[in-house]
């Protein structure tokens, strides 16, 4: 079973969340904060400051939360995914793409109020704790938890737990 720890970054400007586009694997794209896997020997808040740093070119100085945790099982698949979201309390710098992983191929500040529509066909464990929590704005952590049950993940079932 492959096990990822994932740190999102929920950074907001005076023009709206900072969202990034990926490039998945499969060729197709999908829009979700900043962030990612955190390395080995890694705390989560150094993984994370990184990781929006390689991917935007904002430097995070001061986070708070977590304000909400995601948990996917996903067994047919082979992995499980735990997902810390923190809010930028202090952040500078400009947005450049230059992810060396290449998958973040475009970034920008995003109206909280639209931001639904860049999330549309995002897997549900990203689109809806982040949809949620720009809504109530909540301040304590929250859990949200998904199961993949299915060995292909083009017709997986997701489901919320």
């Amino acid at each position: 079973m492959r096990q990822w720890l994932v740190g999102g970054g929920l950074i907001l400007g005076d023009d709206g969340l900072l969202l990034v586009r990926n490039r998945r694997r499969n060729g197709d794209h999908d829009w979700s904060p900043p962030g990612g896997v955190i390395d080995d020997g890694e705390t989560l808040l150094a993984g994370l400051t990184r990781e929006v740093t390689e991917e935007t070119g904002v430097v995070v100085t001061r986070w708070r939360g977590p304000v909400y945790e995601v948990e996917v099982e996903a067994p047919g698949l082979g992995w499980h995914l735990r997902v810390e979201a923190h809010v930028a309390v202090d952040f500078a710098g400009e947005v450049r793409i230059d992810d060396p992983d290449g998958i973040v191929v475009d970034a920008a500040f995003v109206d909280p109020a639209a931001c639904g529509g860049h999330l549309e066909g995002c897997h549900p464990w990203v689109s809806e704790p982040l949809g949620a929590w720009l809504t109530e704005r909540w301040h304590r952590s929250r859990r949200f938890r998904y199961r993949v049950d299915g060995d292909d993940p083009a017709r997986a079932l997701v489901t919320r737990r």
